[in-house]
């Protein structure tokens, strides 16, 4: 069942595939990752707010603090947009980058049919696993996720573009893994067909890792098992995404194909 249609038909499949795919990845965000970050805000907030001043009555709080002793510290600024709206806004954004991922599926997917001998859902979940691959695990495991209150604001720009040359570490190693996959594709030994790509990858990465250099922004004071829990729940909102992108893919490739031998089989009667 090779995968089928016109560059419009793989692109309204890839749509459909990262909107649903999308949807259950806020699903799964809402249920495991909002609590973190909710306690890790908890963490910000309580190591912002301002120590009550030793003293008694009024006139020892305005010695200290030379304000008046109706003014109040413990007013904090309200957020532009309440933790309500954000988790609304969630929902809004992982639908969105399903969209868009979906779209790039869908190109990636009709050039690769091209000089791929993979069936059409085959080779749609193979790409999901690639793509996760190469943008979510390569990068997760140099710079990993980390919660609100963790970070120098000042570094973030840096931060960034260390995550974006990751990123394309991560496309590097999957594109050279693929290469040398159909390069020893026709070997007689499985072993080496699997083991060639493999090592291939891992060096790819291994030099970037250590090209790159390391960041480590978590204080000392920051609780260990809420940042792991954070990290692994960001690893499992990423992997439902790409996880339902594939299947989603794959599923609409073969609703499609069945389709067109049915209407092919009633055209020849």
């Amino acid at each position: 069942m090779p995968l089928t249609g016109t560059f419009k038909n793989l692109l309204i499949r890839g749509l459909l595939a990262g909107l649903v795919a999308g949807l259950l990845a806020g699903a799964v965000a809402f249920v495991i990752g909002e609590p973190h970050i909710d306690a890790a805000i908890a963490i910000e907030e309580a190591a912002a707010a301002p120590v009550e001043p030793h003293g008694h009555g009024a006139a020892a709080t305005e010695a200290v603090t030379d304000e008046p002793a109706g003014h109040s510290h413990g007013d904090s600024e309200e957020p532009l947009v309440s933790r309500d709206g954000q988790r609304f806004g969630l929902f809004l954004a992982t639908s969105l980058a399903g969209l868009a991922l979906g779209a790039l599926f869908a190109a990636v997917a009709y050039y690769a049919r091209r000089v791929s001998g993979l069936s059409g859902p085959i080779l749609a979940l193979t790409l999901a696993g690639l793509g996760w691959l190469a943008v979510e695990a390569v990068p997760f495991f140099k710079y990993p996720a980390n919660p609100p209150a963790v970070g120098d604001p000042e570094t973030i720009n840096n931060r960034t573009w260390l995550w974006l040359a990751a990123v394309a570490l991560g496309l590097a190693a999957v594109s050279i893994a693929a290469y040398v996959a159909k390069v020893v594709a026709a070997n007689q030994f499985l072993t080496v067909r699997i083991a060639a790509p493999l090592l291939a990858f891992l060096a790819v990465a291994g030099i970037g890792y250590l090209v790159l250099p390391d960041i480590n922004e978590v204080g000392p004071d920051f609780p260990a098992s809420l940042l792991w829990d954070f990290r692994v729940s960001s690893l499992t909102i990423q992997a439902t995404l790409w996880l339902a992108l594939g299947l989603g893919f794959a599923f609409l490739t073969e609703r499609a194909a069945k389709a067109s031998s049915r209407s092919e089989a009633l055209t020849a009667r």
